[in-house]
């Protein structure tokens, strides 16, 4: 080992000195090239106006198409995020179910209200309002409110949020201003009857509470307010006849919300909700619960326990009137547009005891 060691130390200088002086004839050596890894900056920002907003529409329903007709589930969740990408899945799953194509889309001209961001901030998002058919159905046509997001200048728009207009409702004209930009409310805006920030748990509320609830106060009954009740206390009636008992709550969900200023001074708020339902015979000699319609497409046709539980994935659009002045009757806010479905069941195994 030590003999080692020392040619090791003896061959050390001359190998210094070769590579000092050079090879044999006492030629310099050449140096070799330095290999640079160039620095890679992420992309520039891109500043969002009402033509990168109206490309970024066009892209989507081009390339939603494409995916749809060609019922690529994958490629069509590259376009959707948040709520929007959870209804994608399961609509694509129902339709493998029922043995379906998937729905396609036709779309009309879209009126774009887009909000003046910072050029450099994120997320980036606008909403566009626009007739939409399904293709092969001449009477579907429905108003869409849409709303997309960028989050980053290395992701791509994707829509988070389509709420159809409710039969009957009036559309608010948002404020759009010479330039073509609108105007975003501030989640705590105080011109306005409810604050953007607390629509959803207003309409929540009444969901679960009903025209006597104190958000009734500000909030018109609608077929997704007291009607959400109505149906939620019906529902749980026809359970407990087959000695069943049913819970449904609404929560908040994780993804974002946009409002936008109308005219007059009120506000346009897009959000999301989720409604969770639980059916359950607690009773150990009732039969266990049946899996319902419109879940049936998310279960493999069997209950394990005696638990059925549901998620669904609700859009909503609503109108929320700037406050009154003094000495003038305060107008409620209502409820415009909605969509959803369910996006998620289970039924658990039986708990241990």
């Amino acid at each position: 080992m030590h003999s080692f060691l020392r040619v090791i130390a003896a061959a050390a200088p001359l190998t210094l000195a070769l590579a000092a002086t050079g090879c044999a004839g006492g030629t310099p050596a050449e140096a070799r090239p330095t290999v640079s890894v160039p620095e890679t900056s992420p992309p520039a920002p891109v500043p969002l106006t009402p033509q990168v907003a109206e490309q970024a529409f066009r892209t989507y329903v081009t390339d939603e198409d494409v995916a749809r007709a060609a019922g690529d589930e994958r490629l069509a969740l590259t376009w959707t995020s948040d709520g929007q990408a959870q209804l994608t899945a399961a609509e694509f799953r129902k339709a493998a179910y029922d043995g379906d194509p998937v729905r396609r889309f036709a779309y009309g001209k879209p009126r774009l209200y887009v909000p003046k961001l910072k050029d450099a901030s994120y997320p980036q998002w606008f909403v566009v309002s626009v007739d939409r058919s399904v293709l092969g159905e001449p009477k579907s046509r429905r108003k869409a409110l849409m709303a997309f997001v960028l989050r980053g200048p290395s992701d791509r728009w994707k829509l988070t949020l389509a709420a159809l207009l409710q039969d009957k409702a009036k559309e608010p004209e948002v404020a759009v201003g010479d330039d073509g930009y609108a105007e975003a409310l501030g989640t705590d805006d105080a011109s306005l009857l409810i604050r953007p920030r607390d629509v959803g748990g207003i309409q929540a509320t009444i969901a679960a509470e009903g025209g006597g609830s104190v958000a009734a106060k500000v909030m018109k009954s609608n077929a997704v307010t007291t009607g959400f009740y109505k149906d939620a206390k019906h529902a749980k009636k026809k359970a407990k006849k087959k000695d069943l008992t049913l819970q449904v709550v609404y929560t908040a969900t994780p993804f974002p919300y946009f409002g936008l200023r109308t005219e007059g001074g009120g506000g346009l708020v897009v959000y999301s909700l989720f409604r969770n339902t639980s059916l359950v015979a607690k009773d150990p000699g009732t039969p266990k619960p049946e899996i319902p319609e419109d879940a049936e497409h998310l279960l493999d046709g069997t209950v394990e326990g005696n638990e059925v539980d549901t998620t669904s994935t609700l859009h909503f659009a609503a109108y929320d009137p700037p406050k009154a002045k003094k000495d003038r009757p305060q107008p409620k806010a209502h409820m415009i547009a909605d969509d959803g479905a369910v996006t998620k069941a289970a039924t658990p195994p039986l708990k241990k005891p």
